[in-house]
């Protein structure tokens, strides 16, 4: 391609320079004999004026004065000829003195009724610009002889030579200047083509948008400034980005500020999840480089927002299997007691062990399904009930009577995240908590408004959280118990994603209890 590009500049190059060279000589040809014909009437007038050329016209013998007067002008003015002759065209004077007293060869036009006449006309001497101009008698009153001036054409293009000599040199300078910088440009362009030819570049374009359009992962190219230069529809889709995002920064489309510095970074980054809207991607991003320099940026997009949703709920069910042990835990200690008093002989003791153990635990679970109205939800509840007085925290459940009628999946999600921070932020060690030493508490309430909105929250005594944290807390990896990379601090993101599938959010504030309150406002389906 850089070739091809060579060869039509130096073309274009060469065609210029060799019109500019007509255009010039032609120029300087029209004015070489414009400034010749000028000179010759200027001349020719001068003879005609002059008092010697009126006082020898009328004496018996003009030639005799006349013919070294026209050849001391003829020389010191530089022309070929200066003819002087009569009214009826008998020369006086001529360069060959063999040819004064014969008639004069051109064309005289109105000189003899005191007109001028400038032409082109081949005499004695050759091709010649010449004038002719009336020689006036002393009183002005009639035409007494002619004069007749004129440059040869060979005399004109000698001195022309000249001139097309210095437009030469000036032509073969801009056409090296030219051809040099046809030459750098080629250079730059087979650079920046990296060597590729038209139909290699034509293919890899076509090659290159089949396989944007193919791939189903989201692909986002960017340059060294962070300008989308290119992306395929599936990282439009992921990403909800506009039509027109060709061309713009990165940082003005509104995405997670963690995903724009991860796109941007100097360092590769691999299958890192990251919250966008409602949806949970995996993002890989690569720094581009050729001969070892920057030239960008590659982002690569998949989305795990079903997987990770899978996922969330498989740790709220490995959540739900621990509670299940610890309950299994304090069974089996109550059922060895219920054993050791038959075996000690107190029987009436231990039925009424028993029966209290069963009426406070049926106790327990209808508060719970009457509170929550959902049994999975009471279930999910119970197991945590016993997760947390196994780990010395007091979980308490207040609600109104009804059904929920939100999916089980949805409400397992929300209830658990929520109530599993809750109880890592009652007991973790390493936070700073000034209440350190009270008892540890968390509250799970429910209450409905007349629009069929359900608020479901979650309050603890724990240390809380800053305005800074509280405002960090719904960023995808965000947590207090977890560094970055770790990959924890996706709970609150799978809540807020089912909170807004049915149509609510996931707020933070201040708890009465001292630490934080997680609420979420649901649309239920009535």
């Amino acid at each position: 391609m850089a070739r091809q590009v060579l060869v039509l500049q130096l073309a274009v190059v060469l065609t210029l320079v060799m019109a500019s060279i007509a255009l010039a000589a032609y120029d300087a040809r029209r004015d070489a004999r414009t400034a010749a014909t000028e000179r010759a009437l200027s001349v020719a007038r001068t003879v005609a004026d002059s008092p010697t050329t009126v006082r020898a016209v009328g004496s018996g013998d003009p030639s005799a004065v006349l013919q070294p007067f026209a050849e001391q002008v003829r020389r010191d003015a530089d022309v070929d000829f200066v003819t002087i002759m009569s009214t009826e065209r008998t020369r006086f004077t001529h360069p060959d003195p063999d040819r004064i007293g014969e008639r004069f060869v051109g064309d005289v036009g109105t000189a003899p009724e005191g007109g001028v006449l400038t032409q082109e006309y081949t005499g004695t001497l050759g091709p010649s610009m010449r004038a002719v101009v009336p020689v006036l008698a002393p009183d002005g009153s009639e035409v007494v002889a002619l004069v007749s001036v004129g440059i040869t054409i060979s005399e004109i293009d000698r001195a022309l030579r000249d001139d097309l000599a210095l437009i030469a040199v000036s032509a073969a300078l801009v056409l090296v200047v030219g051809v040099a910088g046809v030459l750098w440009i080629a250079r730059r362009l087979r650079r920046q083509t990296h060597g590729l030819g038209q139909r290699e570049l034509t293919r890899m374009y076509e090659y290159y948008a089949a396989v944007l359009g193919a791939v189903r992962e989201g692909l986002l190219l960017l340059d060294d400034q962070g300008r989308v230069q290119l992306v395929n529809d599936e990282a439009v889709r992921l990403l909800e980005l506009p039509e027109d995002v060709e061309g713009r920064r990165l940082d003005d489309l509104g995405l997670p500020p963690g995903l724009v510095a991860a796109a941007r970074s100097r360092t590769a980054e691999s299958d890192d999840l990251y919250l966008v809207g409602d949806r949970m991607l995996l993002v890989s991003s690569s720094p581009a480089t050729w001969d070892g320099r920057d030239v960008g940026a590659v982002v690569t997009l998949r989305d795990h927002t079903e997987l990770r949703a899978v996922t969330g709920e498989l740790d709220v069910v490995r959540g739900l299997t621990e509670s299940l042990r610890s309950q299994n835990h304090e069974s089996a200690n109550r059922l060895h007691t219920v054993v050791s008093l038959i075996e000690t002989g107190h029987v009436e003791e231990a039925v009424d062990f028993a029966t209290e153990e069963l009426q406070v635990a049926q106790l327990m679970a209808d508060r719970l399904l009457e509170g929550m109205g959902d049994p999975v939800v009471a279930a999910l509840l119970l197991g945590k009930s016993a997760e947390a007085a196994e780990r010395g925290v007091e979980l308490s459940v207040e609600g109104e009577p009804g059904q929920l009628d939100l999916p089980p999946r949805d409400l397992v999600t929300i209830v658990g995240n929520l109530v599993d921070n809750a109880l890592d932020a009652v007991l973790d060690p390493d936070r700073d908590d000034p209440r350190r030493g009270e008892r540890r508490r968390v509250l799970v309430s429910v209450a409905r408004t007349g629009d069929g909105t359900v608020r479901l929250a979650v309050d603890d005594n724990g240390p809380g959280l800053s305005e800074d944290e509280a405002a960090s807390a719904l960023q995808r990896g965000w947590s207090t118990k977890a560094t970055p990379g770790t990959g924890r601090g996706l709970g609150l993101a799978l809540v807020r994603q089912a909170a807004r599938r049915h149509g609510g959010d996931l707020t933070i504030a201040r708890s009465a209890l001292g630490g934080a309150r997680f609420e979420v406002h649901l649309e239920t389906r009535r």
